[in-house]
This record gives structure tokens, C-alpha cells and sequence, in this order.
């Protein structure tokens, strides 16, 4: 954790210094904001934390709900996320109070007696290690009491406005704030009044009857698949063996259950199949009681036998599969003609099942998308057209999901007998295991993506989809670190530079790549403000192919060492060597000739260059803040 570099911290530092707009920030909503969120839930939230550190940005977020959410519908937390959550600061402290999957069990009708169910099979959640990241299960109400800390405790003090539900919304190009929008108090001395705000730009992050999105004139088109379920998280005593492991339970005596193991050592989740649904009286499910599922939960379990002592939470819903035709208020006539100024993220714009413990997920990574992206509209580093990339990125992410979840589902929902293969259930599971964990979205070339014409120079490393980390040993104090995980979620861009052979102080490409760097007019660099630290907009990194300890640092070049604070103070926590029983550059295919890697705000790669091509580097971010090339 970087700090002491404005002067000596005595007290938590994870509480940034008040600036910008937190400086005396107004309990208040404010007739006129830059960045207006509407809703708390996972998008909104992670939005809002990103856009937190943006001193200079007022961004508020309107709750209809009176205050946190309680219990939250959601608790599957894929490893991608908890990347994520790395990159805001509370990893460790997520993963010590949830439950880990670390296996799932797969139980079947016994061949024997098929009134009976029997364990099949019992394959690791990741046997291939995609991730150092574990698979968890938290309250969703707990994911978002940790970006509601990281948000406080941010430069601009950022909350939710609570008891404020959205209305509508008027967008005209003309003002500086464009988007008029209408709100009423739910609750509160001024209940059932309205007010008005207008805005630079709108989230729409309110859940799958999303206003904002009726607002902007999308519709949600899919289908259902007339197949029911009910969930239950619950406390209960039971002779089945497996309660604590997550399970797909499928019976003979007709129905399946999906039992999902929570936090605390006590708490289940379990998904009861209830059959199809007549299209014509669907309505009728919805009346189903809590006994009635805990009675059906039993038929399917037997021969053993639930005891519910306490339910916490239930419900019942259909299997729905539907994805808008665009994440944002430009038409299709309008495309290219204008830059949106309303953007829609999560189950506003798409839905699908829970049993693959996407939503949130894929919903998180929607707000982390256009969040940065607004952040640097609005402070000037990119042009406008940058924010066209969000639909353009993101809807394509929500249809292979919706695929995916559309072939898990009728999986789950398949009876014993009518499956070809009896292991193809587990056989999806862990074959396609990579895709649910979050890690198959590659983005393609694009304002912010580059082509792959370099790409063989870190083939771990591919372009467009998330940077994997490694182990590297930092040089100024021997630690061994994973290099992604020195990435906060500050909204800066990331320029890793491996270098080749020889060592610092030595002639070499990476010498002459970083003396381009530092004094270049071309340099990226050279967009920093005056007056910012040396590392304000680029975070740079370079990487030795030495190990730690032949490793001069005073020879390293000075803009790997950048001057930061007030006092000037040298950085020196971004100089690595290789971890010799794990070298990066042979985990990551990265060559021996050096590389430049960059990565985006939102630890996706965007780049792979030599670092004989420092002009290419430079017309990479030339197009991003002029919008052309």
C-alpha cells in the first residue's frame, strides 16, 4: 500500500485525503452533477467507487431503497471478481468471511434404486489454476458495504443518496449539463415530492425493470423457458452428507436441486426445481409457499432429509433469457453522429438465470467499464468517443453469457434419464469452468484495444482480455509479489515494460525505450498535468529478466523511479526482477528481446509492442485523446 509520500500517516491508510469535490462535499443532492448513478446494487456501486477517485468529478448515486440493502438476492462471487476486488482494496477481507468452493459434488439416482440419490462424481472447481483468485459465496449485501468503505474513504467522501427513486429523464444536447432528470422522495420529511437534477451523464444501473432504460427506449428481448424454481437460503439440520459442499443434486424421482453452501458455516442456498410451467396459467407458480419447496426439496433429496429451522430468505421465479440491442441512448440511425450521454448496466440490460452466478458478476464489470471511461471524458484525458466503446464492448460480453446460462440451465433442468452421456453435466462444469469464472471476455481492436500484430512477444498476455498475473521480485526491499495486484483501481493506465537482457545501467533497448519515455514530447507521459506527480495518469513498471539480487537500482532509469508528493520523493516499488522458480517471462511467453505490455484502467491488455516501437505506443493514446486514427 503506497503512502507517507504527502507527509507521515499516523492513522488508517486506507482513508485517503479529502480533495476535489470531498472537500466539504454537500449532504445534498445537487441541482447540477457531472455524473448521476441511479442505483445501489452491484454495477452502481462499483461505478461509483471508481468514479470516487476522480477528486475533481462530482458524481452522485440516487437509492429509491431508505438506506443499505439487507439481504441481497445475489452471493456467487466468480475469481474474476475477486480480482476485482483486489484492485479496490478488500480482497482478503472479502475472501476470509465467505465460503470458498473449492470442489462441487455431483449426486445422481442410484442405478441400484432410482428413488435414491448417490454421489458420482466430485471434480475441483478450478483443476487448471486459470486463477490465483479463489471462487466464493458472500452476501451480496456484504460486496456492497465494502465498495460503500472504499467510496467513504475515497478522496470525494462519495455515499449513495438514499430514498431518491427515478422518475424520467429529457436529453438535450445543448448546456453543459444536458440530462434533465426527475426524482421523488421515498422517504423522509419530503416523501412524495419531487425534484429535479440535471447531469452531465447518467448511469442506469436500476435492476431489470430499470426506468432508465424505458427512459432511453430500450426493451429487454428474449425468452422464457416456461421452467420454474424456487430458492431458499436457509438454516436447517440434515443427514446429507454434502450440505457444506456446493452441489448439483439431480433425482430420480423427478426434479433437481442446486445447493450452494454460504458464509458463516451454517447458512444454504438451495435452488429447487419445480417443473415446467403451463404458459397459459404461469402465474400460478408464483404462489408457490416456502413448505411447499422445502417439501419438494425432500423428495428430491431422498433418502435423506431436511429439517428447516429458520428461513432467511425465498423466492420463486421463472428461467429468463434477455439482452437489450444496445447499452446506451444512441439509435442505431445515430450511431457515429453523436456520443451517448445515458448508459444502462447490469440486469437493466441484460437477464438469465442465477444458477451460473453471473449476474453480479458480469453486472460489476459493466460499472468498472464505463465508470473509468467517464472519468477520463470528464477529466479530459480521452475524447467523447471513447464512451461509444462501452455498448460496443459490453453487449457482446451479456450475449455469451446469455448463451452460456441458456445451456447451463436446461442442463440443470434435464432429467437423469434423458441425458446421453451421465456424466455430461459434470463434464460442462469443468470443461467450460473458465468461462463462469469470468475470464474468456477478450475484447476486440478498437478505439482502446490494439491489433495483434505484436503479439508474440507475450503470448500470456493476450490482447483484449484481462491482464493474468505472475510472481516478481520487487527490487528495492526482496519481496516476492504478484505483479496485477500492485494495480488499484485509481483509474490510471498501466505501460509494464519487460526489458531485454541487459543489465541496468548497461546500453539496451529498454535504456533507449526509457529515455523516450521520460523526455519524448510523444510519450504519453507528456499528457500529465503540470504540477502531478510523474505517475498521476501512466502507472509504468519495468521488469528485469534478472533476478532481484544482481539488480542495481541506482543504475535503473529515473522514470521507473518517479518523483511523487510533495516532497519529490522517489518511488521505487515499481522495479522488479524475476522470481527464478516462477519467471514471468517464461509463465507469460513474454520474449527475451523485451516487451511493452499496457493494460487499461480496468486490467484489461490493450497493447503488446516492442520497445523498438515507441512511436506506435504514442499514436495508441494519440487516437484515444483525439478520438481519430
Amino acid at each position: 500500500m503506497h503512502f507517507h509520500h504527502h507527509g507521515y500517516v499516523s492513522g488508517d491508510p486506507r482513508v485517503q485525503v479529502a480533495s476535489g469535490v470531498g472537500i466539504d462535499r454537500p449532504d445534498e443532492l445537487p441541482d447540477d452533477v457531472d455524473v448521476l448513478i441511479v442505483g445501489s446494487g452491484p454495477a452502481g456501486m462499483l461505478a461509483a467507487a471508481q468514479l470516487s477517485q476522480f477528486p475533481e468529478i462530482t458524481t452522485r448515486m440516487v437509492e429509491r431503497r431508505p438506506g443499505r440493502l439487507a439481504i441481497g438476492q445475489a452471493d456467487g462471487i466468480q475469481a474474476r471478481s475477486v480480482e476485482t476486488f483486489q484492485a479496490f482494496g478488500f480482497a482478503e477481507r472479502i475472501t476470509a468471511e465467505a465460503y470458498r468452493i473449492t470442489e462441487m459434488a455431483f449426486w445422481k439416482p442410484d442405478p441400484a434404486d432410482p428413488t435414491r440419490i448417490i454421489r458420482t462424481a466430485r471434480p475441483l472447481d478450478d483443476p487448471a489454476g486459470v486463477s490465483e483468485f479463489p471462487h466464493l459465496i458472500v452476501n451480496q449485501a456484504r460486496v456492497l458495504d465494502y465498495f460503500a468503505e472504499f467510496m467513504a474513504n475515497s478522496p470525494t467522501r462519495m455515499k449513495p443518496d438514499y430514498g431518491l427513486d427515478f422518475i424520467g429523464l429529457d436529453v438535450d444536447d445543448d448546456g453543459e449539463y444536458p440530462v434533465a432528470v426527475t426524482l421523488a422522495h421515498t422517504a423522509g420529511p419530503l416523501e412524495g415530492t419531487q425534484r429535479s437534477v440535471r447531469a452531465k451523464y447518467v448511469i442506469g444501473a436500476d435492476g431489470a425493470r430499470s426506468k432508465v432504460r424505458s427512459a432511453i427506449g430500450c426493451t429487454l428481448a428474449g425468452d422464457a423457458a416456461n421452467h420454474a424454481w424456487g430458492v431458499m437460503d436457509v438454516l436447517a439440520v440434515t443427514d446429507f452428507p454434502d450440505i457444506r459442499l456446493k452441489c448439483a443434486i439431480q433425482s430420480g424421482a423427478g426434479g433437481s436441486i442446486l445447493l450452494i453452501p454460504r458464509e458463516g458455516g451454517h447458512l444454504f442456498r438451495m435452488y429447487v426445481d419445480l417443473g415446467d410451467v403451463d404458459a397459459h396459467t404461469k402465474g400460478e407458480i408464483r404462489s408457490t409457499t416456502i413448505d411447499e419447496i422445502i417439501e419438494k426439496a425432500n423428495a428430491i433429496l431422498h433418502p435423506y432429509t431436511l429439517d428447516v429451522r429458520n428461513v432467511a430468505w425465498h423466492s420463486v421465479y421463472e428461467v429468463g433469457h434477455r439482452l437489450t440491442d444496445r447499452f446506451d441512448d444512441v439509435l442505431p440511425e445515430e450511431l457515429g453522429t453523436r456520443t451517448p450521454r445515458v448508459f444502462i448496466t447490469g440486469d437493466a440490460c441484460h437477464t438469465h438465470s442465477a444458477k451460473a452466478g453471473q449476474g453480479m458478476n458480469v453486472s460489476m464489470q459493466d460499472g468498472f467499464n464505463i465508470a473509468w471511461k467517464l472519468g477520463h471524458v470528464l477529466e479530459g484525458r480521452s475524447s467523447e468517443s471513447l464512451l461509444s466503446t462501452y455498448s460496443a464492448e459490453r453487449q457482446v460480453v451479456a450475449k455469451n453469457l446469455i448463451d452460456f446460462d441458456k445451456e447451463w440451465s436446461s442442463l440443470m433442468a434435464k432429467k437423469p434419464e434423458d441425458f446421453e452421456d451421465p456424466t455430461e453435466l459434470e463434464n460442462f462444469y469443468t470443461s467450460t469452468m473458465e468461462f463462469p469464472a469470468g475470464f474468456m471476455t477478450e475484447y476486440q481492436p478498437s478505439l482502446i484495444i490494439g491489433q495483434t500484430t505484436h503479439q508474440e512477444l507475450a503470448t500470456g498476455f493476450p490482447i483484449g482480455k484481462r491482464f493474468k498475473s505472475a510472481p516478481v521480485a520487487r527490487v528495492c526491499d526482496t519481496n516476492l509479489i504478484h505483479l496485477g495486484h500492485q494495480a488499484t483501481a485509481d483509474g490510471r493506465w498501466r505501460i509494464y515494460v519487460f526489458a531485454d537482457d541487459p543489465l541496468p545501467g548497461a546500453p539496451s533497448k529498454v535504456a533507449t525505450f526509457a529515455e523516450w519515455l521520460a523526455n519524448s514530447p510523444e510519450s504519453p507521459l507528456a499528457a500529465t498535468p503540470v504540477g502531478a506527480d510523474q505517475d498521476a495518469w501512466f502507472d509504468v513498471r519495468v521488469i528485469y529478466q534478472q533476478h532481484h539480487q544482481n539488480l542495481d537500482i541506482t543504475a535503473v532509469p529515473e522514470v521507473f523511479k518517479p518523483q511523487v508528493g510533495p516532497f519529490k520523493l522517489n518511488y521505487l516499488e515499481k522495479v522488479f526482477g524475476v522470481n527464478p522458480a516462477e519467471d514471468i517471462f517464461d509463465l507469460r511467453g513474454v520474449s527475451r528481446d523485451g516487451a511493452v505490455v499496457v493494460v487499461r484502467p480496468d486490467q484489461y491488455v490493450a497493447q503488446v509492442l516492442p520497445l523498438t516501437a515507441p512511436a506506435e505506443l504514442a499514436g495508441f493514446f494519440a487516437k484515444m485523446r483525439t478520438g481519430r486514427g
